[in-house]
């Protein structure tokens, strides 16, 4: 049976080295069970306006979208989950026979509505505000934690 797949879409490298190597850490350990596919796309033109800074970060975003994928964006006003309905989130995802998750985290504007619109289901980490990259290291080791729960690991508390 062929590995199962997750996709990342993110705006920018990771620039803070204790981050990159949480986030290469975690991606490591998620590879243990399913396949990591991470899409980073460039950051906006530090010129433009914050609004018009998104609005370029985001069309990158959504022309990287492929047709297997199930858009998960990555936004304030999504929805919270616990790590066992992360993990129930992706036994969904899997069993959905027509898509792979697909996370998509934002530049430090956020996202457009056009990227909302589009997303399958609007997730949120936090009700603070987090940096895009530690958002997403912080999503990498939820999904480690969400994998560990499906395969019944002692990781989880």
């Amino acid at each position: 049976m062929a590995a199962k797949a997750c996709r990342l879409v993110c705006v920018g490298k990771m620039k803070m080295p204790f981050l990159r190597e949480g986030a290469a850490h975690y991606a490591g350990r998620i590879g243990h069970w399913r396949r990591l596919v991470t899409t980073e796309v460039r950051d906006g033109d530090a010129a433009l306006s914050p609004e018009k800074r998104s609005e370029q970060e985001c069309e990158r975003i959504l022309q990287t979208l492929e047709p297997q994928d199930l858009p998960i964006a990555l936004d304030g006003r999504g929805e919270s989950l616990t790590s066992p309905q992360l993990a129930e989130l992706l036994d969904a995802c899997d069993q959905n026979a027509s898509g792979r998750p697909c996370f998509i985290i934002g530049g430090p504007y956020g996202l457009t509505d056009a990227v909302r619109s589009r997303a399958h289901r609007m997730l949120s980490l936090s009700a603070m505000t987090l940096p895009h990259e530690l958002a997403r290291l912080f999503l990498l080791e939820q999904l480690y934690r969400a994998e560990c729960i499906r395969h019944h690991v002692p990781y989880h508390h």
